[in-house]
C-alpha cells in the first residue's frame, strides 16, 4: 500500500515537469550569440550574413518547428538589397499566435561584429526555439529574424526596420496579424548593465503585463517604469493594428553600441536569463487568455 501511495505521488510531479519543458538557459543563448559574432561583419550585402541565415537554419532544423523564409528586395539608399526574414513557426490547436522576434542583421560600418546589437537577439531566439520544442502550447508559436533592422545610412523611416515592415504588410494582407494575441521584440539585451526601457511606442497593457511579471520573478531592479518612445522592429505591427512590445536595454547607448567596441567581452549571460524567465512567464499568460 505504502509502495502503491509513493508511486502514485510520484506521478503528477513527473508529468509536471514533463508539461513544464525545457528551462531556458541565459548561459546557452550567450554561447549562441558567440557562435553567431564568429562569423563577422553582418551587413546586408556581405558574405557574412548569408552563412549565419544557413546557420540559423541548421539550428532551426532539428527544433520540430515549421521553417520558413521570406525573402523580399528592399529599396535602399544604396540601391536594392536582397533581404529574408527566418520565420519558425510551432504550430498550436486554437487558431490564435504569439510572436516572438528579434534582428540578426548588424550596422554596416568597419569591424562592427555587434555582439549586442544583433548578436544578442539571434542567440537568444535560437535558445527560445529549443525550449518551445519540449513545451505544450495550444496557440501557434512565431520565432521570426528579422532582416534589415539597421538602417543602411541613416536612421529614418525610409532607411531602416525593413524585415519587420515588409512582414507586417505580409501578414496583414495574408491574415496572420489578425491571429496574434502579442508580438514581443527582443533587442540589444546581453549588456551586463541591465536595465529595460519602458517604451511608451509599446501598447501599454503589454508592456505592463511584461513588468509586472518581471515584479513577480524579483526582477524588478532590472524594469524600472522609466523611458520613452523607441522606434524598432515592434512599429510597424502596431502600425498595422498589432499588440507588440519592444524589450530593450538600451544603457550601451553612451559606450559601445554602434562602435566597434560592441564585441562579446560586454555581454554576460544575466540579461539573457531575466528576459527568457519574463517571456516564458508572459507567453503563458498569454496562452491562458482567450
Amino acid at each position: 500500500m505504502l509502495r502503491q501511495l509513493f508511486f502514485l505521488l510520484l506521478i503528477p510531479s513527473a508529468f509536471a515537469q514533463n508539461t513544464h519543458g525545457k528551462p531556458f538557459s541565459g548561459a546557452e543563448a550567450l554561447t549562441l550569440t558567440g557562435r553567431a559574432v564568429a562569423f563577422g561583419v553582418r551587413s546586408d550585402g556581405s558574405l557574412a550574413i548569408g552563412k549565419l541565415r544557413t546557420w540559423i537554419r541548421q539550428q532551426l532544423t532539428p527544433d520540430g518547428c515549421e521553417v520558413s523564409g521570406d525573402a523580399f528586395t528592399a529599396q535602399t539608399p544604396d540601391g536594392p538589397l536582397a533581404m529574408e526574414n527566418i520565420i519558425a513557426k510551432f504550430p498550436g490547436k486554437s487558431g490564435r499566435a504569439i510572436a516572438i522576434t528579434g534582428h540578426y542583421d548588424t550596422k554596416k560600418m568597419p569591424n562592427f561584429v555587434g555582439a549586442n546589437d544583433g548578436g544578442s537577439s539571434t542567440g537568444f531566439l535560437l535558445e527560445l526555439a529549443s525550449v518551445m520544442k519540449t513545451r505544450p502550447h495550444n496557440d501557434d508559436i512565431y520565432i521570426v529574424f528579422f532582416d534589415g533592422e539597421e538602417a543602411v545610412r541613416d536612421w529614418s523611416a525610409t532607411d531602416s526596420v525593413y524585415g519587420s515592415r515588409h512582414l507586417a504588410k505580409k501578414w496583414s494582407a495574408d491574415g496572420t496579424n489578425r491571429k496574434l494575441k502579442a508580438l514581443i521584440n527582443i533587442d540589444m539585451i546581453g549588456d551586463k548593465d541591465l536595465r529595460f526601457l519602458w517604451d511608451e511606442t509599446s501598447v501599454a497593457s503589454l508592456r505592463e503585463m511584461f513588468w509586472s511579471a518581471a515584479d513577480q520573478l524579483g526582477y524588478s531592479k532590472f524594469f524600472p517604469r522609466e523611458g520613452g518612445p523607441i522606434e524598432d522592429d515592434h512599429k510597424p505591427f502596431i502600425d498595422e493594428g498589432v499588440r507588440a512590445l519592444d524589450i530593450i536595454n538600451f544603457t550601451s547607448q553612451n559606450t559601445f553600441w554602434h562602435t566597434p567596441k560592441d564585441t562579446m567581452d560586454k555581454l554576460g549571460s544575466r540579461g539573457f536569463q531575466v528576459v527568457g524567465d519574463v517571456l516564458l512567464r508572459v507567453m503563458k499568460q498569454l496562452e491562458d487568455s482567450q
